[in-house]
């Protein structure tokens, strides 16, 4: 059916058994190589939620401006994910249609996610200390900063029924940017898929649960060890109250109405009713 979408791409049918065979890969990682590309991952999507931050810090910047951009170039942290090669949490829901064929086992899907969630929460959070450590957030006279502790105490604010539809609709984004990046034989045909997705998403103000383990973790840093204090100072049970409903999200949103929804349109047996 490829041909039909011409010769540099597959067709969505052929995507969805792709995502299948990936996903059954994926189960099966061995542990310390998954645990190292779940590290790697958390670490790729906080570079992109440094950018992010940088442009948001712009206050010349209309506010269309600025959440475009920034969703412009937070892209940058998927990119690195999807070409270079890591484990992402959020993409990794994607395991729900292997799940829902019965290529892989339960226990196989829980053990790459809470896994892969937690490699992903140690590459972020060490970034954040390299980050904090650099002396990046002094830049523009510390609005970056300033900036980093704005957005997580926004996001400790959060009510927890936002911050969980906020990350269903983040979820769906993602995973169809990873849905469409493999259509994609080139890495321009993959920038091309992954941008648009992800620019929506951060534009539209979701919620992405590992982008919160990059700038909540600095948000701590800058006010504990840093200038920048806050009379309401973003805390570990402030950051778990933030990430319980948006992990939730993040899997609904990406499990249920993407790789579930796309099992049910491809891949179920006529048989199966």
């Amino acid at each position: 059916m490829s041909e039909l979408y011409g010769s540099d791409a597959y067709a969505p049918s052929e995507i969805a058994q792709r995502i299948e065979s990936v996903g059954v890969s994926k189960a099966r990682l061995p542990t310390l190589p998954l645990l190292m590309l779940g590290v790697l991952a958390g670490a790729f999507i906080g570079l992109g939620a440094m950018l992010f931050v940088l442009v948001k810090s712009d206050a010349t910047l209309g506010f269309a401006a600025s959440a475009i951009g920034g969703g412009l170039v937070f892209s940058l942290g998927l990119l690195l994910v999807v070409v270079a090669g890591a484990e992402l949490f959020t993409g990794n829901n994607l395991l729900a249609m292997a799940w829902a064929d019965g290529r892989i086992s339960s226990f196989e899907v829980l053990r790459n996610w809470v896994l892969v969630c937690g490699a992903n929460f140690i590459g972020a959070a060490g970034l954040a200390v390299l980050v904090f450590a650099s002396g990046h957030t002094d830049l523009n006279g510390g609005a970056i900063g300033q900036q980093v502790v704005k957005i997580a105490l926004a996001k400790q604010d959060l009510p927890p029924l936002q911050a969980f539809f906020r990350g269903v609709l983040c979820n769906v984004l993602v995973c169809m940017a990873v849905w469409m990046a493999m259509a994609g034989r080139s890495v321009v045909d993959k920038a091309v898929a992954v941008v648009p997705p992800i620019m929506a998403f951060v534009a539209a103000g979701f919620e992405h649960s590992i982008a919160n383990m990059y700038l909540m973790p600095l948000a701590m840093l800058l006010q504990h060890f840093g200038p920048l204090g806050a009379t309401t100072p973003v805390s570990w049970g402030g950051m778990l109250g933030n990430l319980l409903p948006v992990i939730a999200g993040n899997l609904v949103g990406g499990s249920v109405l993407v790789g579930l929804a796309y099992y049910v349109i491809y891949r179920r047996k006529p048989d199966q009713g």
